[in-house]
């Protein structure tokens, strides 16, 4: 058997083909992305932090006498009115992923900004939802955890507001590299999240106690 020569070095081996790969895309959408990876990931983590901390409401109310104790159920007005706030700001949030994905920067940038002041309103309603809970964090079981299940989903509000912030500053503005259209589609998808991490919320929050 001829044993295979060694090249010099600095030099291919001499059944080597060159590829060129000047002309492929330096970024990719979905599961092309390892953002799009990341982000499923942090999805997933944190449903499942959601999902314990509704056991822990139905727990602590299985171990009571009376639900809910020693308050009225929070009033339905501004819970009702943020989650219909946040079911309409699921469409600019598809425009702007759309937008994204086709590269459109001045289209991105004009969803954003819709998507920025759905999600102002939004924080400044979800501001009265706490003021009208009808109980305070540190009352007793109930109080605690209500505040904790609306604390908890406040702050994926707040940190995706941050970043939806960065982003439509980006877009406006720059440096805009074009793997940042990547971000602003998967700002969307995890605006998905929010949205939909909600409507079990509501229902743990304002209805349950109904029942």
């Amino acid at each position: 058997m001829k044993a295979a020569s060694i090249p010099p070095p600095g030099e291919p081996p001499g059944d080597a083909v060159a590829l060129d790969v000047r002309t492929l895309p330096s970024f990719g959408f979905g599961h092309r992305s390892i953002i799009w990876w990341a982000t499923i990931g942090l999805m997933l983590i944190e449903s499942t932090v959601f999902a314990l901390a509704v056991l822990t409401y139905f727990y602590l109310r299985g171990l009571a006498a009376q639900w809910p104790t020693s308050a009225e159920p929070p009033d339905l007005t501004w819970g009702t009115v943020n989650t219909l706030v946040l079911l309409a700001s699921l469409w600019p949030a598809h425009l702007a992923k759309a937008a994204a994905e086709r590269c459109d920067r001045r289209a991105a940038a004009r969803w954003m900004d819709a998507c920025m002041a759905f999600t102002l309103a939004f924080l400044a309603i979800r501001w009265l939802e706490f003021m009208h809970l009808n109980i305070s964090w540190s009352s007793n079981a109930y109080g605690s955890i209500l505040w904790f299940l609306l604390g908890l989903h406040t702050t994926h509000l707040v940190t995706d507001a941050i970043d939806s912030a960065v982003l439509t500053v980006l877009l406006h503005t720059g440096p805009f590299e074009g793997r940042r259209h990547v971000d602003v589609s998967e700002n969307a998808v995890y605006w998905y999240f929010v949205v939909a991490s909600w409507i079990p919320i509501y229902a743990v929050i304002y209805l349950a106690p109904r029942f």
